[in-house]
């Protein structure tokens, strides 16, 4: 018999052993694409624009200004200190050489993504403190990578910042390189630590958390392993769609879905690895174990995988392209990480057998061990008294969501965005002291060459607005006339200097005002440029948030349906992660106005709040109701409800413990909106877990009874 038995199982380990080497195999060909992916980024907010966006309509004209299909990228460099006329002289001098700098050991010259007919020239500012520099790069040119893969807009922020150093001090001047040019290349620097300090602390909290869990020295590595086997598989086929420009990347994608796929594929693990544990105790044999613990959780692994993924692609409907980048980005991520964990961490856990989970070694002995303990007390406790359970933690709930509506999430300001105070950062908060906060960034109007006096005349009148300027064709020398005004196709441009910093949220609200003043002069007039920029993806921003919120609700709704067969449980359980979502916005407002002190929040953080918020915190429901479900076929609802509340409670509670934990590394990123997207997700997960999960549904579907599953048969159960 023994000899039968140990044939019978010769197959499925060899079955095991196979599917073993085929993720090695299959790791060892995406890792090194997985580590070229900060490569393939595009954090260039213009280039996020819908086509039809009058700023992108605009920019695409400025464009044929220059000759070629490219655009002047501003950055600025301002000298601190007393601007006398050998200062002056001296700095002029010394930026006259600059465009000839190497950058990051290659061979690779600024002057190679300097705009085309654009000058490197400096000017004092009118108080006699400062002189200010502009390095007009080519917009194109900027999001390209250098000979060794590196981007290149940090190198020539880097390059320029130790070039300027010896001529500033010797005229006593303090230099910062700053403007367009010079915050998007620090933002550059703060992503750069995505897939390095990021990920490694992710790793390292996930693994800290699973060996609390799990208290083994061996058992932890098994589903960190396969985590991060899902990310690399993840990471290198995002790679592959970049670089062919099927999707688009940008740096905060590849930071969500480090900590996302880390995050669900540890999540899906634990739920199999416990009911593994579970099934061990009640079958001799691990491979039959393996075959019961799989019945169960695979359908809610897939349920709630795809629960989130198309979540996720729903973000496609989205006009920001960095937005709609996020869904497949996010969405392969989840792909790889349910594919992991149902094909390789059963394998893993079937190769090593019993002796993984030493010291707590799960025996054959029958022992339905998960019906006794804290679990176990939480649900008798809901059990003799639901309605007050489900009532004290709904009154909760509200409270939080009434505060919802002081949170501030109209828009933030490059400055705004950093967490720290970078050299770019000080720069901008020195230049609005000394020079008008646009200058050297202009909004920048194309008009018909007949209507420049009405347009100029009109615009002049406009909030903000100091001085308003035609571009001309070709630099105006000292002593000599002024060349005239430049004119493509019958167009012109103004130059719109404002009195504040051009990507701020106060900028971006001049806009309306400027177009409206301008169209009245000129109906065809088109107003672009970085302030521009900032208010029309604030626009597309709202259009998004109302578009694509209720289709993934109307998604996730069908979703439960199909998979608890009852549309009066896919309600309530959609309600009350809404519930949820509206309580966590309410905790953020307070944190992030009164502790934290942001100035405020980006324009998408409500709606990336609402996919990570809903959709992950369904899927404990899901966990948990599939199991009630299960449970409720064989003992009844009430009863089935407080069995699968005990049986799933430390399991999902450990994952929701995981899935806060990683988005909260988000915060090590020295940036506004990570650092609110992660406290958001970490807080409304835990919230979720502890109180909706496992109070909230539990005492309703208990209060409920059997009337929760209809129109299904087990409404009679």
């Amino acid at each position: 018999m023994s000899t039968i038995t140990t044939r019978n199982h010769r197959k499925p380990y060899a079955l095991a052993m196979l599917m073993v080497i085929f993720w090695f195999v299959l790791t060892g060909v995406f890792g090194p694409l997985f580590g070229k992916l900060s490569s393939v980024q595009e954090n260039n907010n213009s280039s996020f624009l819908p086509k039809g966006a009058e700023a992108t309509q605009a920019s695409e004209v400025i464009q044929t200004f220059s000759g070629k299909d490219s655009f002047s990228f501003p950055t600025l460099v301002l000298f601190e200190g007393a601007a006398t006329p050998a200062a002056l002289a001296a700095v002029n001098g010394h930026l006259d050489k600059i465009a000839s700098l190497t950058l990051a050991g290659t061979d690779a010259k600024i002057s190679d993504f300097v705009a085309p007919g654009q000058r490197i020239s400096a000017f004092p500012s009118e108080d006699g403190k400062a002189i200010l520099a502009n390095i007009p790069l080519d917009g194109n040119a900027i999001g390209e990578v250098l000979p060794n893969d590196e981007p290149v807009l940090p190198a020539i922020v880097e390059a320029i910042r130790e070039d300027i150093a010896p001529i500033a001090k010797a005229n006593n001047l303090t230099p910062y390189v700053t403007g367009p040019g010079g915050l998007l290349g620090d933002l550059f620097g703060a992503f750069g630590s995505i897939d390095s300090t990021l990920l490694l602390t992710t790793l390292s909290v996930v693994a800290v958390i699973l060996i609390v869990v799990y208290r083994s020295p061996i058992l932890w590595i098994i589903p960190l392993l396969s985590a991060l086997f899902a990310l690399t598989l993840a990471g290198g086929i995002v790679y592959l769609l970049a670089k062919n420009d099927i999707i688009d990347v940008d740096g905060q994608s590849q930071g969500i879905l480090s900590v996302l796929v880390i995050g669900a594929a540890t999540d899906y693990a634990l739920l199999l690895i416990a009911r593994y544990r579970e099934e061990l105790h009640l079958h001799e044999n691990r491979f039959d174990a393996m075959r019961a613990a799989y019945k169960g959780v695979w359908e809610p692994i897939v349920a709630s995988g795809s629960t989130v993924s198309i979540s996720l692609l729903i973000l496609l409907f989205s006009q920001l392209t960095n937005t709609a980048g996020l869904g497949p980005v996010g969405a392969i991520g989840i792909v790889c990480s349910m594919f992991t964990i149902l094909t390789l961490l059963p394998a893993f856990l079937l190769v090593f057998g019993r002796w993984i989970f030493w010291p707590r070694r799960p025996e054959f002995d029958g022992d339905d061990h998960v019906l006794s303990g804290t679990w176990a007390k939480v649900g008798n406790t809901i059990g003799r008294n639901p309605r007050k359970a489900w009532v004290i933690s709904g009154v909760v709930l509200l409270g939080f969501a009434f505060t919802s509506t002081t949170l501030k999430a109209d828009g933030i300001g490059t400055v705004d965005t950093f967490t720290t105070n970078p050299e770019s950062v000080v720069g901008q908060k020195l230049l609005v002291t000394h020079f008008p906060g646009g200058e050297g960034d202009p909004t920048q109007i194309v008009v018909n060459v007949d209507r420049i006096g009405a347009v100029t005349a009109a615009v002049q009148n406009a909030p903000g607005v100091t001085t308003v300027v035609p571009a001309l064709d070709g630099f105006a020398a000292p002593g000599q006339p002024a060349p005239p005004v430049k004119v493509v196709n019958g167009k012109a441009i103004l130059n719109v200097t404002l009195d504040k910093a051009p990507d701020s949220v106060e900028a971006s609200n001049d806009i309306p005002r400027i177009r409206e003043l301008a169209k009245e002069a000129d109906p065809t007039a088109l107003v672009g440029g970085t302030s521009a920029v900032s208010f029309d993806i604030r626009k597309a921003n709202d259009r998004d948030n109302k578009l694509i919120i209720p289709i993934i609700l109307f998604v996730i709704t069908i979703i439960l349906g199909v998979l608890l067969r009852s549309i009066l449980s896919a309600a309530l359980l959609l309600g009350t992660v809404v519930l949820s979502y509206f309580a966590t916005l309410g905790v953020c407002a307070l944190v992030f106005n009164h502790i934290f002190g942001f100035a405020g929040g980006d324009t998408s953080f409500p709606l990336f709040a609402f996919i990570f918020l809903v959709a992950l915190g369904i899927d404990y429901n899901i966990f948990l109701m599939t199991r009630v479900r299960e449970e409720s076929i064989k003992i009844g609802t009430r009863a089935g409800v407080i069995k699968g509340l005990t049986v799933t409670g430390a399991v999902i509670t450990s994952a929701g413990i995981v899935l806060a934990a990683t988005f909260a590394v988000l915060g090590l990123l020295p940036l506004v909106p990570l650092a609110q997207l992660g406290f958001a997700v970490a807080f409304g997960v835990l919230l979720d877990t502890i109180i909706v999960r496992s109070i909230l549904v539990p005492a309703l579907v208990h209060e409920i009874g059997p009337k929760i599953w209809w129109p299904s048969k087990l409404q009679n159960k």
